[in-house]
C-alpha cells in the first residue's frame, strides 16, 4: 500500500466508511486493481485497516453501488472494468452523472408517484401560508410551528399510538438534520448500532459527531431501528419483538431511536403499534418524515424526544435555527386538520398495492420460469430471485447501463436476487420497462439503449 493511497484513510474531515470507499476506487480508478482482482472479505478488510465491520461493509456496498466491484455469491468481491471505461472520461463523478441522467426506468427510487399527489390541492394550501404575512415576517420557531407540533401530537397519538404533547415534538427538514441535533444533545451516549447497514446518510451522521458505529448491539449506547423496515427487503419487526427490544435496551440502559420509516405501508397486516407508544415514551425517540406521505422535495421531518432528552433539547435550543420551511409548515398543518393526510395515507395505500400487484403479475408473464417473484411486507417492493448465473451486482450494472435502475438484495441463495419498487415508473410503462429489464439479464445487452 503506497503512502499516497494511504493518505485517503487518514482523512478525518469525512466519515470512516467513505474513507475507505475512495481508498478503494482510487486504487481502481489508477489501475492498481484491475478488472477481476479480487478483494478481501469485509472480516479481513476489517481487520488490515483495524475497523469494525459495519464500516467495512458500508465502505464495500458503497462501492458496489456505484459499479466498482461486484459481489459473486460464496466467492467474494471482486473489481469491475469500470477503470477503462473511465478512461476517456475527466472524472470518475463525471460518469456517475451522465449514467444517473440516462435512467429511464427508475426500480430502486423511493420516489413518490406523480399519478398519487394532488398538486393542485397542495398548491392551495401553499397560497393559503402565503397570504399569511405577518407570520412570513418572522423567522421560525426553532422547535417548530406550534400550531404544527398540536396537529401532529393528535395525528401521531391517534394514528400510531405514540405519547407525547407537543411540547416533546422538534420539526426538522429531513431524517438526517433531525439526527445533526440529537448527536449534539446526547454527550454521554459514545456508540450506535444500526440494524439496517445500508442507511448510509444516518451513520454518516454519527460518524461526523465522532459516534462509534458497531455491529454489536451489546456495546451500543444507542440503538437505531425502522421496526416497519427493518431491511431494504421491507421485513417488520412483530410486536414480541418490539417489546422484547425495549426490555433489553431499559434493562442494559440504552437509548432507542426508532425510525418509523414506511410505517404506513403495511398491506398484508395492520401497521404494529410504535416502539414509543409501547414504552410510553420513557425511553425511545420517535423520528418519522413526510418526505414518501406527501413528496420528497417537501423536507419535513419531525422527532418525539422523551423528558430527558427534551430537557437537554432546551440547554442549546437557541443555538439551533429551525431548518424547515415555515410556509410549508403552515401548508401543512392545515392539511392535517382537514383531513387530507388521513386521506392520502388511504389513497396511496391502494394506489401502491395496485401498482404492485399489477407489476408481479408483469414480471410474472414477462420472466416466465426464469424468476420468482415475492412480495415484501409492505406490499411496496418486489423481490426478484432470478435463475442466471449472472451474481445480482452484475445484473444492476448491466441494467444501469441500459437505463434501468434497480437494486441488489443481501442473500444466500445461489441465485441473484433484486429489489423493484413501483412507485417511481409510471403504470403505462410498467410492462415496457419490465421487457427491458429482461432482456438485460437473458439477452445480448447493449451499452446503449
Amino acid at each position: 500500500m503506497q503512502e499516497n493511497y494511504l493518505s485517503q484513510l487518514n482523512n478525518n474531515e469525512i466519515p470512516l466508511y467513505m474513507r475507505v470507499f475512495e481508498y478503494y476506487k482510487q486504487l481502481i480508478c489508477d489501475g492498481k486493481l484491475q478488472k477481476g482482482a479480487k478483494l478481501p472479505s469485509i472480516r479481513r478488510c476489517a481487520e488490515e485497516l483495524s475497523i469494525s465491520r459495519t464500516t467495512a461493509e458500508a465502505a464495500y456496498f458503497q462501492l458496489s453501488a456505484d459499479g466498482y466491484i461486484v459481489s459473486k455469491p460464496q466467492s467474494g468481491y471482486f473489481v469491475t472494468d469500470i477503470a477503462s471505461r473511465n478512461k476517456n472520461n475527466k472524472t470518475a463523478d463525471n460518469k456517475k452523472n451522465e449514467n444517473t441522467d440516462r435512467i429511464i426506468y427508475d426500480f430502486a427510487s423511493l420516489s413518490a408517484d406523480r399519478e398519487s399527489f394532488d398538486f393542485a390541492l397542495w398548491r392551495r394550501y401553499i397560497k393559503s401560508a402565503l397570504r399569511e404575512d405577518e407570520r412570513l415576517l418572522s423567522y421560525g420557531e426553532a422547535q417548530g410551528e406550534s400550531e404544527l407540533r398540536d396537529a401532529l401530537c393528535k395525528y401521531i397519538t391517534t394514528q400510531r399510538n405514540a405519547v407525547c404533547t407537543k411540547d416533546n415534538i422538534v420539526i426538522g427538514a429531513g431524517v438526517q438534520s433531525l439526527l445533526h441535533i440529537l448527536c449534539s444533545i446526547m454527550p454521554h451516549k459514545k456508540s450506535v448500532y444500526f440494524k439496517d447497514p445500508s442507511f448510509l446518510q444516518g451513520i454518516a451522521v454519527f460518524y461526523d459527531h465522532g459516534f462509534e458505529v458497531t455491529e454489536d448491539i451489546k456495546k451500543a449506547d444507542i440503538i437505531y431501528i425502522s421496526p416497519s423496515h427493518t431491511n431494504s427487503w421491507g421485513d417488520v419487526m412483530s410486536t414480541p419483538e418490539r417489546l422484547e427490544l425495549i426490555r433489553f435496551a431499559e434493562k442494559e440502559d440504552k437509548l432507542i431511536i426508532e425510525d418509523d420509516y414506511d410505517s404506513e405501508f403495511g398491506y398484508f397486516n395492520r401497521p404494529s403499534p410504535s416502539m414509543q407508544g409501547l414504552d410510553g415514551g420513557r425511553n425511545v425517540i420517535y423520528i418519522s418524515t413526510f418526505s414518501k406521505l406527501l413528496l420528497p422535495s417537501i423536507r419535513l421531518s419531525f422527532m418525539i424526544l422523551t423528558d430527558d432528552v427534551l430537557n437537554e433539547y432546551r440547554k442549546k435550543s437557541a443555538l439551533y435555527n429551525q431548518t424547515a420551511s415555515k410556509t410549508e409548515q403552515i401548508a401543512l398543518c392545515q392539511f392535517i386538520r382537514d383531513g387530507h393526510l388521513s386521506l392520502r395515507v388511504r389513497k396511496i395505500k391502494k394506489l401502491y398495492a395496485q401498482k404492485t400487484k399489477q407489476l408481479s403479475i408483469i414480471f410474472k408473464k414477462v420472466f416466465k420460469d426464469k424468476a420468482k417473484i415475492h412480495i415484501g411486507e409492505t406490499g411496496f417492493v418486489l423481490r426478484l430471485e432470478i435463475n442466471s448465473t449472472l451474481s445480482a451486482d452484475e445484473i444492476v450494472y448491466r441494467a444501469r447501463k441500459n437505463g434501468i435502475a434497480i437494486k441488489s438484495a443481501d442473500s444466500c441463495s445461489k441465485h441473484p436476487q433484486i429489489l423493484s419498487s413501483c412507485s417511481a415508473v409510471s403504470t403505462k410503462e410498467l410492462s415496457r420497462a419490465a421487457e427491458c429489464l429482461y432482456s438485460c439479464i437473458f439477452d445480448d445487452y447493449q451499452a446503449e439503449m
